[in-house]
């Protein structure tokens, strides 16, 4: 697990950032976990743009997934913040998003249940002080595990 203080909405974006550039040549599942407003959109907008994604990146609250093409890739960014009963995802394929090339960015995954897959990566966002959040990414599987080794190497924390 690795630990990172986080002062202001450009630190946010740069944890994307750095994010982004590690998991770009490979599919991976990152849960954004935290409270309303602690900048998990935030995160996910700074991954996107990283990626070279040009326009705007907005919560997908209200469709609950937010596609993107950024070069070859696919990225899909969920917000299950508004849904009520996690059979809903079986109705819209949620396992066809998932496929191993696939980049998927998860906010509020604990109301998805048992019907999402092991993420790589847990990203974990919580208020630290009025002006700070504290970023907590533990990694889920072995992909996760080298993912995060590689981040480790990339940025100093």
């Amino acid at each position: 697990m690795v630990e990172i203080t986080l002062t202001g909405k450009e630190a946010t974006l740069a944890l994307g950032a750095h994010l982004a550039r590690t998991c770009e040549k490979t599919g991976v599942v990152i849960f954004l976990i935290g409270t309303l407003g602690v900048g998990k959109t935030t995160l996910a907008r700074g991954f996107l743009q990283a990626l070279g994604h040009q326009g705007a990146v907005k919560s997908p609250t209200y469709t609950l997934v937010e596609p993107y093409t950024v070069g070859q890739r696919q990225l899909y960014h969920f917000d299950l913040y508004r849904l009520s009963d996690p059979q809903e995802l079986e109705f819209m394929g949620i396992q066809d998003y998932f496929s191993p090339e696939a980049i998927c960015l998860v906010e509020w995954p604990e109301r998805g249940a048992s019907l999402l897959p092991l993420p790589d990566l847990q990203v974990t966002l919580e208020y630290k002080g009025t002006q700070s959040r504290l970023a907590r990414l533990e990694a889920r599987t072995e992909r996760g595990k080298q993912l995060l080794h590689h981040l480790k190497t990339e940025i100093s924390f």
